[in-house]
Order: C-alpha cells, then structure tokens, then sequence
C-alpha cells in the first residue's frame, strides 16, 4: 500500500502533494501514483489530513476539496487499481464512492480509518451500506497526543477489536481489515512490544495491515530523521511479515516489494 499525503504536514515531506494555493498538486499526485505503481503497489492509499500526532484536523470540507479532483483523475487515468481513503469521515467516504463507483461496486475502494468509526458515528453505518471494504486501526485518544499506553498493550489493542467487530457487525461490516495502529497512543517501548506480539492479533481471522514506515518508533531511538529511516524500517518491515502481516502501508514501494522478495525466498526455499 503505497502512500498519497494531499497535505502539507505529513511528518515525511517527500509524502507531502499539497500546493502553496492549497489545493492538491495533480501533477505530482500524478507522478507519485504512476510511480508507485511502475514499482509493483497493490493499493494506492490517499489522504487529505495528515494523521500523525498532535497534526491538526481539517475538517470534512477540506478533505474533500482537496480529494475530489484527485479522485476524478485516479478514476479518469487509473481506473482499474485499487484504492485506499485514508479518512474518518462517512461525508468523503461517501464522495469517494460517487467518483470512484466502478472501483466500489467491485470491491476495488477501501476506507481506512484510524478511529475504526468512532469519530464519525456515520462512518460505519454508511460504509456498511455501500458494502466497503473497511480498514481498522486502533488508537486511544481522540487527540491522538497521548503517548503511553497502560497496561498490557496486546491486550488492550485485542479487546479493541473484539469490541469493534461487534460493532462492525452490526454495521453490516464483513469485510474489514485489522490496524494495530503503531505509533498512535503507545510509548515506542510498547509499539515495539506490539510488533513483537503482533502474532497475537492473528485470532481475529482478518488481514493485518502494518503502517510503520518511517516512524518515530524507529527514527528516535536511533537518533536519525524520518528522511534516514529507510534501512531501519525494512528490518523492521521483515519482522512484522515474520509475525503475520499481509499488507505494509509504505512511502517506499519498491524498497519494500524487494524486503518482502526477500522474505518470500528465506521462508520458500
């Protein structure tokens, strides 16, 4: 899963498609997608608000704005991929859908939403109707500026989802993916110690999606920038397919196709 920031904020700048008017930078959108796909992603994952902690929120309205011409140019010039919206908003996800409608009726348009529904309490009830495919992640604070995690983390981030597939269920939700949110409400000692145990999360039967690229869990204890974090994240990276990952969110598409050829051929050979 290859990242898309229509933001300006992004902790990693080489992310960061945003223009000085803002309004989204189509041509470098363009490039960065094309790219990303020339180097092997699966999914493309788009967001208009910068997720990392303590960043501001826009609001729906911005999201939108800045979405929807990149949407109709995904739809009009990459109209057979798959697509990820990075948002909690049921109001764009709905506009995703209504651009991105051959992709929805075919399962092709996913919504990824770091409050798992809780911050928008339409966002399940709507992405239920439109039968979506559903990322959850887990986080704690609606601020997102929390930085411990008490108790055990594996525990508490279990019974997060065991509470969220009741509500998923309920939501007509079948098809849903499972986030444990590395970097969100959790000291890096326990983000570590969730990627340890991430195996854990395994009894849940759902595809685990790992969004740990770059980050200050491996940028800080090392004493490097996100811009040097490369190497790092693809150990990192290996350790998490180790422990049951199917899908890394990634600003490296093609560094990180390689670190899952490499795994591939130490667990096939």
């Amino acid at each position: 899963m290859g990242i898309v920031n229509i933001t300006d904020n992004s902790y990693y700048s080489q992310s960061r498609c945003l223009a000085s008017d803002g309004t989204a930078d189509l041509p470098l959108v363009r490039e960065r997608i094309s790219g990303m796909l020339n180097d092997g992603a699966d999914i493309i994952d788009i967001g208009a608000c910068s997720t990392r902690p303590g960043a501001p929120a826009v609001g729906a309205g911005v999201e939108a704005s800045r979405l929807a011409p990149v949407l109709e140019m995904v739809a009009q010039e990459f109209p057979d991929i798959s697509v990820s919206i990075d948002t909690y908003w049921a109001s764009v996800a709905n506009m995703a859908a209504g651009i991105l409608s051959e992709a929805a009726s075919e399962g092709r348009l996913i919504i990824n939403d770091i409050y798992a529904g809780r911050r928008d309490p339409d966002m399940l009830p709507e992405v239920g109707r439109l039968k979506l495919p559903f990322v959850a992640m887990h986080s704690l604070e609606e601020t997102l500026d929390s930085s411990d995690y008490e108790g055990d983390v594996v525990a508490g981030v279990r019974k997060y989802f065991e509470e969220f597939a009741v509500r998923a269920a309920g939501a007509g939700i079948d098809e849903w993916v499972l986030d444990p949110g590395f970097g969100f409400g959790k000291s890096v000692r326990q983000n570590w110690q969730l990627l340890d145990r991430m195996g854990g999360l395994l009894c849940f039967g759902k595809e685990i999606l790992v969004g740990i690229s770059r980050k200050s869990m491996i940028y800080k204890p090392l004493g490097i920038t996100p811009e040097e974090a490369l190497p790092a994240t693809q150990a990192a990276h290996l350790a998490a397919l180790d422990r049951g990952a199917s899908i890394l969110r990634v600003h490296d598409v093609a560094e990180t196709k390689r670190t899952i050829a490499v795994w591939q051929m130490m667990h096939n050979c």
